[in-house]
């Protein structure tokens, strides 16, 4: 099979990238495939994956643009020719769809939902009709089911087909040789620092903590360049007095995050659904149970189907400071419950492999069952 992959910049950088990257090298690992890559032109490369043709030519979805459809489209007569060997055509990036719908023709058509932006997409101003009838052509693999259902709520006559994400568990389960040196029980955040994710809520939570277990700490890693986030979260930082017990680290080496995987105690994202945007899956989970650690999500998003409530960790409502408080007093107090709960997320994280992915989707191309 030839597959035409409309791919976003092919880097570790944003999560569009990691995930066209992992699944574009586990449909190559097949061996009975042959991938044509369509990448953005801000790509900085192939990334390894073995292809029959890697052609830059899509409209860079980073730093955010305006009139990224549009410039897809322009791009069509030229991926049109450059795709018109391959039998399936798959978008791994929502942007490019209806430019993926163009030119496929009759050939079966996929697209990846991550989340927020295809159920957005079908309603926006303009371009929202295209998307429309763009997606009606596609089948959906969404990332999660909650994704699917508001794939569902915005297009309730699509076809959608629920493939979770995968993690390399075996990267992040290896103890790196040094650990960071930690002051008393840790709570570590991972993810973008903007509003999005909540890192304002587990703030919050943290005061409440401090006053069941006072050395506790909590270190957040993440992208930090939305500065009026950054400001909301220093304030509250200031207001509650947690300047010696709460780190924001930034972006850190890989090596530091693993680090900081295996040296903390806790892992919570407590994710807010702000104008419509949500988690769509949360792979971090998925990395942080790989380490052994419990995990802490809310309900209402795509952590539904990364945390097993009560068995790998546990899922609490939107923003809601004082439910992450009890169950962080809970598990920081508890190492036998930490135990138990980071061993099933061992095994989760261990049992959705990219392999495993990448069998569902070609079994969605060829209508079979994985």
């Amino acid at each position: 099979m030839r597959i035409g992959l409309l791919a976003p910049e092919l880097t570790e950088a944003h999560g569009w990238g990691r995930y066209t990257l992992d699944l574009a090298r586990a449909l190559a690992a097949r061996g009975d495939v042959e991938i044509v890559i369509a990448a953005s032109s801000a790509s900085p490369g192939d990334g390894g994956i073995p292809n029959a043709g890697y052609h830059p030519i899509l409209p860079p979805l980073f730093p955010a643009r305006r009139w990224t459809t549009p410039r897809a489209l322009q791009a069509a007569p030229r991926l049109a020719w450059l795709l018109r060997g391959c039998d399936v055509i798959h978008t791994a990036a929502e942007h490019y769809l209806p430019a993926a719908a163009l030119i496929a023709g009759r050939r079966p058509l996929f697209v990846t939902a991550h989340g927020t932006y295809l159920p957005l997409g079908v309603g926006r101003r303009g371009v929202g009709r295209l998307y429309q009838w763009a997606a009606r052509r596609a089948t959906i693999l969404a990332v999660s089911d909650y994704t699917a259902r508001r794939v569902a709520e915005a297009l309730p006559d699509a076809r959608v087909k629920v493939i979770a994400n995968g993690v390399h568990a075996e990267r992040f389960a290896a103890v790196p040789a040094r650990l960071p040196v930690k002051a008393g029980p840790t709570v570590l955040g991972v993810g973008v620092n903007k509003a999005r994710k909540g890192f304002h809520v587990l703030i919050e939570a943290m005061a409440s903590v401090r006053e069941a277990i006072p050395d506790a700490r909590c270190v957040i890693v993440g992208d930090t360049s939305d500065t009026a986030y950054q400001a909301q979260l220093a304030a509250l930082i200031d207001r509650h007095r947690l300047g010696e017990h709460v780190s924001i680290l930034g972006r850190v080496p890989d090596e530091t995050l693993l680090g900081w995987y295996h040296a903390a105690d806790v892992f919570a994202l407590p994710s807010v659904n702000i104008g419509g945007r949500f988690e769509g899956f949360g792979l971090v989970y998925l990395e942080a149970g790989a380490a052994g650690l419990p995990v802490i999500g809310t309900r209402g998003c795509g952590a539904e189907d990364a945390i097993d409530d009560g068995r790998t960790g546990y899922l609490i409502p939107q923003d809601n400071p004082a439910a992450l408080a009890g169950r962080l007093i809970d598990l920081l107090g508890d190492p036998g419950l930490r135990a138990t709960l980071g061993a099933a997320g061992r095994a989760k994280a261990f049992g959705q492999t990219w392999e495993r992915v990448a069998a569902q989707v070609w079994a969605a191309y060829t209508g079979r069952e994985a």
